[in-house]
């Protein structure tokens, strides 16, 4: 396999620090004008060998962008600090959206509960029982409105965690944001909506997975033109690794899915340079300290190398992967829980030292339930640590060289590679994903692990090594307002109540008129959400026209 491209970018470090740092430096000077370390040893900007570098591992900012994104990374301002929140009712959720602003958190990010992802109201029968439950109820505009209070939209970035419904919140969160007065091209955030990896990894689906393709192609195709700084699409590995596959598939089945959407939208005749810059990325960060680090650089690596080499884009801001990173919820445990902050601390150094530009770290309580604000604040305070105190911000890519980590990162990227291949040999995502290949593969990987726990071949500190009996949780446990979902239904009904019902007709009929077409469903939403239509409404619209999806049995 062919690793040695050409580097496009400088061929040593002086020039680097000539040409690519100093243009960075230009537009963000670094957070002080020089470092060193506490017993007050300089720190350069960079560390590298002063001769013609491996072009496998570059420069950062520069092709392939092994070593970071940006030539300074976190020496001119460290990543974005991104907790998530999202439970009960928006003003619920609006309320520890605050704490966590007053608290040092630099981003929102908002889990939407299951009625919401899956396109359902919260009046609807099958809706009921899980209002607020897993995150925030969202029916109409007016909850995003709430949602959204005295947060200004022109200042802080927000991400939203939903897929199969995400064309709609995509579509309200525009409006809201245009409603504080935020200018379309002032308008920053990201939504998750990835759809293939639910049908690998979550669940949560609504159509069959080539319509629900074509959706997030219109996402992306809208937002480029209406909120351009917006990115529509968070392709993500993190749920594929929390369902059990190993850091290979995380790797091939996420930047496949990428692949996907963007040569999906370029047969639509989009350019790739108009598509890929707004995809971002959501990686996992398991326990495998080195390896992490090394996936992230690999991530990075082979991203550059599939946009330039096998899609064809121009553009430098084609190649560079934007990456958010979250611990790995799977690695939590209900045993002694306070293991867990130990374990959040690692693997957030391991993103941290990969070059995440985003970071949430999990809470100690997340194996039970919604996290408490005390436990959110411990996990706050665990980045404001590591970004403060720790000096990790003062290196770019401080593990480059290290022939370990170089040998994982190459390693990695070979693997993935080759089981991306595998992917498009077999007809691509979604074929991989209507025959089950993905789902079998993910499958197998988790079952041989848990066996391994089971077998104490690999350990869990507090489940199968060091355990303890068990006692009362340590700490309170969280719970919902019951008449939480009373007051959601009420609010719901009300804004039917009042709204126009033959101005939600037409629009819901637009929205019908460009499924059956094929054309992009987007604007129709937007004007429907003006007209205070709701999710259930939009999405049952499209399930009309594109059917449901029943996945095929791999066991």
């Amino acid at each position: 396999m062919e690793l040695q491209d050409p580097a496009q970018g400088s061929p040593d470090l002086e020039t680097w620090r000539r040409t690519t740092l100093a243009a960075s430096l230009r537009k963000m000077p670094q957070r002080k004008p020089a470092f060193s370390t506490l017993s007050g040893i300089p720190i350069a900007d960079l560390y590298a060998d002063a001769r013609p570098v491996d072009p496998r591992i570059g420069f950062p900012g520069e092709y392939p962008y092994t070593r970071g994104v940006h030539p300074t990374m976190y020496r001119a301002r460290p990543w974005t600090i991104r907790q998530v929140a999202g439970f009960g009712t928006a003003e619920n959720t609006n309320e520890r959206y605050k704490y966590l602003l007053a608290h040092g958190e630099t981003g929102l990010s908002t889990d939407f509960d299951l009625p919401t992802l899956l396109g359902y109201d919260s009046d609807h029968p099958i809706a009921v029982p899980e209002i607020g439950k897993i995150g925030v109820a969202v029916d109409t505009i007016d909850d995003v409105r709430l949602l959204m209070k005295d947060i200004p939209l022109g200042e802080v970035s927000t991400s939203y965690t939903i897929n199969a419904s995400a064309f709609v919140l995509m579509g309200m969160y525009e409006v809201v944001a245009k409603e504080q007065g935020v200018a379309a091209d002032r308008i920053t955030g990201t939504i998750q909506n990835d759809i293939l990896k639910e049908y690998t990894a979550q669940n949560e689906y609504i159509y069959p997975p080539a319509e629900a393709v074509k959706l997030v192609v219109d996402t992306m195709e809208y937002a480029a033109q209406a909120m351009p700084r917006y990115n529509p699409v968070s392709v993500s590995g993190y749920h594929i690794r929390d369902a059990g596959s190993n850091a290979i598939q995380e790797l091939a089945f996420t930047l496949g899915a990428a692949h996907c959407y963007v040569t999906e939208a370029v047969k639509r005749g989009l350019s790739p340079d108009f598509v890929a810059p707004r995809v971002s990325f959501f990686w996992n960060i398991q326990n495998d300290f080195f390896e992490e680090i090394a996936k992230f650089r690999a991530a990075r690596r082979l991203w550059a190398r599939m946009m330039r080499d096998w899609v064809g884009a121009k553009d430098p801001r084609s190649w560079m992967m934007r990456a958010h990173a979250q611990n790995s919820g799977a690695s939590l445990t209900a045993q002694q829980p306070d293991n867990n902050i130990a374990r959040t601390a690692v693997q957030a150094l391991a993103g941290i030292l990969g070059g995440t530009q985003s970071l949430h770290t999990n809470s100690k309580d997340e194996a039970f339930q919604i996290p408490s604000e005390g436990a959110i604040k411990i996990a706050v305070r665990t980045q404001q640590i590591l970004a403060l105190e720790s000096r990790v911000t003062d290196v770019v890519d401080p593990l480059a060289g290290s022939y370990y980590v170089e040998h994982l990162t190459d390693r990695l990227e070979e693997e993935a590679e080759s089981l991306i291949r595998e992917v498009l040999g077999r007809g691509g995502m979604v074929r991989s994903i209507e025959d089950g290949f993905i789902q079998r593969q993910v499958a197998d990987t988790s079952a041989a692990f848990q066996q391994a726990i089971e077998a104490k071949e690999e350990h869990v500190v507090g489940v199968n090594v060091h355990v303890d009996e068990e006692g009362e949780l340590p700490f309170e446990a969280f719970r919902l307002d019951p008449g939480l979902a009373e007051r959601q239904i009420r609010r719901t009904q009300a804004v039917r109540r009042s709204r126009s019902a033959a101005e939600v007709g037409r629009t819901l009929k637009e929205i019908r008129q460009a499924a059956e077409t094929g054309k992009n469903v987007m604007p129709a939403v937007v004007s429907a959400i003006r007209a205070q239509a709701t999710v259930g409404e939009m999405c049952d619209v499209l399930r009309e026209v594109y059917g449901g999806y029943r996945a095929p049995i791999i066991f």
